[in-house]
């Protein structure tokens, strides 16, 4: 049982949930809860490593977790979870998960892109929200949130598991949104989002939440979709109009009509 906060196993884990970059060289993130451990079990994957409290490990739950993981625990006192963890409480468990990202689809029908979208907050909600509505993918422009990070893994409830999400400058946008409407969210003055034709092979471009869409995102749309609002609103919370406009697009798809 580890015991102590200065254990290295501890520091490691600290680093992963901080540090980009030390992220990236060991191609590997932190997951916390029982139900990211529903959620790897559930995927069939197997963490590199699962630290777990003494009451989480003998819960029913916890003890078929382990075995469907697939994995030796490593014990550790309450007192080094709450060390571990990103969280204001403690969680029973944590896992280290390798980075395998889902591959990306040959011909996508919807993607999301995102512009320089820096909360990691509205990140993981975009990515739940792409995965919930049947986006195939989605493209991180320049100057975007780490997908890794943990209050963006938090957000996704999983959803960082079953997406294709990559990383892409804008050349490799235009590349890979060929053929594709590129609609561009907008305040004001664009296309009202119901009119859009959705069945279309589509890509829903979301701007960052400071200053909006910038030069590249600009040129990169085929068209503006604005989300008609009432009264005094200046704009939506970034996350909430990727929702709306995904689901209006998930609608015409199911429905066949607009």
């Amino acid at each position: 049982m580890i015991t102590s906060r200065s254990n290295s196993q501890v520091k490691n884990v600290r680093r992963l949930l901080s540090d980009r970059r030390f992220r990236y060289a060991e191609e590997a993130f932190v997951v916390e809860g029982t139900r990211w451990m529903r959620e790897l079990a559930g995927a069939s994957i197997r963490p590199r490593a699962l630290y777990v409290t003494a009451a989480w490990s003998n819960g029913p739950e916890g003890r078929t977790l382990i075995a469907q993981l697939g994995v030796e625990p490593v014990p550790v006192t309450d007192e080094v979870m709450a060390a571990m963890s990103d969280t204001e409480t403690a969680p029973g468990a944590l896992a280290i998960v390798a980075m395998e990202p889902r591959p990306w689809p040959a011909a996508p029908s919807l993607l999301v892109i995102l512009d320089a979208v820096a909360n990691p907050g509205n990140m993981g909600t975009i990515l739940r929200a792409a995965s919930a509505a049947g986006a195939d993918g989605v493209l991180l422009g320049p100057g975007c949130v780490d997908p890794y990070n943990p209050k963006v893994v938090r957000g996704s409830m999983g959803a960082i598991l079953r997406l294709p999400v990559r990383s892409a400058t804008w050349p490799d946008i235009g590349e890979l949104t060929v053929g594709m409407d590129v609609w561009l969210a907008v305040a004001r003055d664009g296309i009202d989002y119901t009119v859009v034709d959705w069945r279309r092979p589509s890509a829903i471009l979301i701007g960052g939440e400071a200053h909006g869409a910038g030069t590249n995102a600009e040129r990169a749309a085929t068209g503006r979709v604005t989300i008609p609002m009432r009264d005094a609103t200046e704009s939506l919370n970034a996350a909430l109009a990727a929702g709306i406009l995904l689901f209006e697009a998930a609608r015409q798809r199911a429905t066949g009509t607009r």
